[in-house]
């Protein structure tokens, strides 16, 4: 086991990366996550690597697709309104099938915000704002632990199924700072050769070189890719699903909640656990694609769902899609960067007909 080091979430993520081969960084600078790009300016020069500043959001992005579609390792770092700006970009990525990393660590909106933590992006990481019918991989880490392990991950996913991956965090976990293990996360290599660009002429294996799918493509042309790229999610979701299940064995209620508010719902579960109610949570990890079967699952098993989220309940509309029984599902949500802590879950749970809870 290596040892574990006192570091800051956006440090971490930012060494996973180089460690995950990461060959080129482009990026402008916003907060919450201006620690990954400080960090990068310095390091991935001393590793000859590639290193640029950004003239802007929409500029990094399209560096991304250009390095990746070269076969190289390439991501971009960013928060909230400005991968808002991104999102054309993210979807002309998709349907070229580019491989690419974003990192985004979110702040409150909406518009500018502020950098109060929140997770208000959840609909923008998983349904995207780009157009057309495409989908971005989409991991959230709850520990600094699983954000180094989860960068790996999402450099290893864009690369097997080339397509956009991204790392979703809020501004707890990138500004705080816990004991980190800086594992090496070896998920395999990804052969490149068959479909990165190598300029115009014939490789040595007489491959045609290869083109960029074009933004004007004949009627039938579009219908065949789409069906391609549909094809292509399926199996995304049939083998992709990641999520945590907590103390659902025997519980009535269920808790839903991602990233570091599912940390809070963990203390609020183990709170009311003494005290007598039956109570778990699912996790999920992979937002996109959504962990569907297993709420669908625990529903049937539950009296009650209460899904816990610093936003509106955006992913409860996911948790809501998954349920087929009729069971109750109620709500706690924070807006504007409001923390939810884990009393608040408790109280919560007590409006719900659970009485004599401390």
């Amino acid at each position: 086991m290596a040892e574990k080091v006192l570091m800051k979430g956006n440090i971490a993520i930012a060494k996973a990366a180089i460690d995950a081969g990461l060959d080129c960084y482009f990026a402008y600078p916003i907060t919450p996550q201006n620690e990954i790009g400080e960090f990068m300016s310095k390091t991935m020069p001393e590793l000859n690597k590639t290193y640029i500043n950004a003239e802007s959001e929409l500029a990094a992005i399209n560096m991304v697709i250009g390095a990746c579609s070269t076969g190289k390792k390439a991501m971009t770092s960013s928060s909230s309104c400005a991968i808002a700006l991104m999102q054309e970009a993210i979807s002309a990525m998709a349907t070229a099938e580019i491989p690419g990393v974003i990192i985004s660590v979110m702040r409150s909106g909406p518009g500018l915000g502020h950098i109060i933590a929140s997770q208000g992006d959840y609909f923008q990481a998983t349904k995207g704002g780009g157009n057309g019918d495409y989908h971005t991989i989409v991991l959230a880490p709850s520990t600094i632990d699983e954000a180094v392990e989860f960068t790996h991950r999402v450099f290893y996913l864009s690369r097997k199924y080339k397509n956009p991956a991204m790392l979703l965090a809020d501004g707890f976990l990138g500004q705080m700072m816990e004991p980190v293990e800086l594992k090496k996360y070896d998920f395999g290599e990804v052969d490149s050769s068959d479909w990165e660009l190598d300029g115009v002429g014939e490789n040595e294996n007489k491959r045609p070189p290869r083109k960029l799918v074009s933004l004007h493509m004949g009627g039938d042309d579009l219908i065949v890719l789409n069906n391609k790229l549909q094809k292509k999610y399926k199996e995304i979701e049939e083998k992709e699903v990641l999520y945590e299940e907590f103390m659902m064995n025997d519980a009535e209620i269920m808790i839903t909640a991602f990233g570091t508010v599912a940390r809070v719902a963990k203390s609020a579960i183990l709170t009311l656990r003494q005290n007598g109610v039956k109570i778990g949570m699912i996790r999920p990890i992979t937002l996109w694609p959504f962990p569907s079967e297993v709420v669908k699952k625990y529903s049937k098993q539950v009296k009650s769902i209460l899904d816990v989220e610093m936003n509106e309940g955006q992913m409860a509309l996911d948790v809501k899609a998954s349920v087929e029984t009729p069971v109750k599902i109620e709500i706690l949500s924070k807006l504007g960067g409001d923390v939810i802590r884990a009393r608040d879950i408790v109280n919560k749970v007590m409006e719900m007909n659970y009485v004599g809870i401390m």
